[in-house]
């Protein structure tokens, strides 16, 4: 049995944030994770997409921000399970006992789902070939973008991470033609921009219609074959494939927990971020709320919502007061740093 103030759900940037806004009240943290590492969805699918509406950060990559989260949070000293899926959770007076497939147990105050869109896998290829190739020549995520320099590249897909990657790797690759069924994208407005700029410049070529065949020998693709509206095919030279089709998301095990939910999100009340169980909160892209935006930024506010909530319910009910960095006690403690009163802001 493993005892901890919280048990939080989900490694992704607001999960991680969480540990800090905890941490700041005097609150321990144990984060689970179905991974084999921190970062959610963007160590997943976009390592080293730019993100760049992070404060005072002008630009960061995706795995570059989960490492400096991880800084972050340090001194608070979370304890991290990989590779460990929360299949059960199940009321013990106010408290919590939650369990994991492999059979780990965990006594918590409170639970936290920050499990980003939940169990979620890519949508795929429909071709034999197609699954023959996955994770070699066929990719549904970018895990090092380094490793297509000087290829000839195909990217499928109308959405942004399609776009995003595509203009991307054509700084570097050898070619790069995107694929998609119309020349209707789904992409932000600025990145279809860019996308169409790109073309323009020759750096990138749009070819609309679908990928209806895959040429390889052994585990090298050597072509693939684009089916136009007209009915041409068209065989594009590549070496690498990459599937944007988008995901398939799921809750899992968290649909079982009883909570209130609405099209595969969970329901809360925007004053603590708690669902409709008492002591469970939900932060991030996995909740639904009037006016939800699925930003890591909104995820942040909500995660320091939620943590001066549990602690109020640790207290039962006793109003919390705010703490600022400059002079919390809590991080000032972990840090080996004097705290002057006089400094607070």
């Amino acid at each position: 049995m493993i005892t901890t103030d919280v048990l939080i759900v989900g490694a992704g940037p607001v999960g991680l944030f969480q540990v800090f806004e905890l941490g700041l009240l005097g609150l321990n943290a144990h984060v689970v994770d179905s991974a084999p590492q921190p970062g959610g969805q963007c160590t997943e699918l976009y390592p080293d997409k730019p993100i760049y509406d992070i404060p005072a950060i002008p630009v960061c990559g995706a795995r570059e921000l989960i490492e400096r989260l991880r800084e972050q949070i340090q001194p608070f000293a979370p304890v991290y399970h990989f590779n460990e899926t929360v299949v059960r959770v199940e009321p013990n007076g106010a408290r919590f006992i939650a369990t994991t497939a492999s059979g780990a147990v965990f006594d918590a105050g409170a639970v936290v789902i920050a499990g980003g869109l939940g169990a979620f896998a890519p949508r795929k290829l429909p071709l034999e070939d197609a699954a023959l190739l996955e994770g070699n020549a066929v990719l549904y995520k970018v895990p090092n973008a380094t490793e297509f320099k000087g290829q000839d590249i195909v990217v499928s897909g109308g959405g942004d991470s399609a776009l995003d990657w595509a203009i991307e790797l054509c700084a570097t690759a050898a070619s790069v033609v995107l694929v998609h069924r119309t020349s209707s994208f789904r992409a932000a407005p600025a990145t279809v921009a860019k996308m169409r700029q790109a073309c323009d410049d020759g750096r990138l070529q749009f070819l609309e219609g679908e990928i209806v065949g895959l040429e390889h020998v052994g585990q090298a693709l050597t072509v693939v074959r684009v089916s136009a509206r007209s009915g041409l095919v068209r065989r594009i030279d590549a070496s690498r494939l990459l599937v944007f089709w988008g995901l398939h998301p799921a809750l899992g095990p968290i649909a079982t927990w009883g909570l209130t939910l609405d099209k595969n999100q969970v329901v809360v009340d925007t004053a603590t971020f708690q669902t409709s169980i008492d002591g469970i909160y939900a932060v991030g892209d996995i909740n639904t709320y009037p006016g939800k935006r699925k930003l890591i930024l909104s995820g942040f506010h909500e995660a320091t919502l939620a943590a001066f909530a549990i602690k109020s319910r640790s207290t039962d009910g006793a109003k919390v007061a705010l703490q600022y960095t400059t002079t919390s006690p809590a991080l000032h403690r972990r840090l080996g740093v004097a705290v002057d009163v006089a400094d607070d802001a």
